[in-house]
């Protein structure tokens, strides 16, 4: 199962990677105004999102519509033992700094409370996402223990490009499956159909992929 799993992540993040900057802007844009316009979101008031890293989906766009509109906008920080996210209340994006392994962390110290956390939507990156909600991640598993201690009642999303929606994936017992997946062309579970691996082409987002 591990080497299934690595084989579907270094596979999608290649393809991923691929893209160019202004390609990856487009559809991160779409993706953010999706979930911008998504009635879950208007009614949250606070919001954990990530720092995009290696050609990820981007939520630059969220967190400055998120601090206009007077949401808590929180962000993940690895722990000095880097085996726990904490979850960390940003008011300007100057304080994230580059962190461990050179993803932006905040560098504030109010953290969030149990409670708080359990009320949150709370956006996740990602390599490989299912329409049903099931994820392969960066491949620490930070955020399937963070999901654990929270969802539900917490609400989880991907945010993720087209191509990284596949009809299947290999998961195991530790694995938390998302509520929703938020693509540039729909939400998921109530979009539609995910596209198998042969069906992933550049026009539907992304690179073909490459074996």
């Amino acid at each position: 199962m591990a080497d299934e799993k690595g084989l579907f992540r270094s596979i999608i993040a290649h393809s991923r990677e691929d893209l160019s900057s202004s390609r990856a802007a487009a559809l991160s844009e779409l993706i953010q105004d999706r979930l911008l316009r998504w009635d879950r979101y208007r009614a949250a008031s606070a919001i954990l999102l990530y720092a995009a890293h290696r050609q990820e989906a981007a939520t630059d766009a969220i967190l400055a519509a998120a601090l206009a509109s007077g949401k808590a906008v929180f962000y993940p920080r690895l722990n000095a033992g880097r085996d726990r996210l904490e979850v960390i209340r940003i008011t300007d994006r100057s304080s994230l700094r580059v962190g461990a392994y050179g993803i932006l962390e905040p560098d504030g110290e109010e953290t969030a409370t149990p409670e708080s956390l359990r009320q949150m939507l709370v956006c996740v990156p990602g390599v490989a996402f299912s329409s049903a909600g099931d994820r392969i991640g960066r491949g620490g598993g930070h955020y399937d223990r963070l999901l654990r201690e929270i969802s539900p009642p917490a609400t989880s999303i991907g945010l993720a490009y087209s191509f990284q929606l596949l009809d299947e994936l290999p998961c195991e017992a530790h694995d938390r499956r998302l509520d929703f997946v938020i693509t540039e062309s729909a939400i998921y579970p109530d979009g539609i159909d995910a596209p198998s691996p042969a069906r992933i082409s550049a026009e539907e987002g992304g690179p073909r992929w490459r074996y």
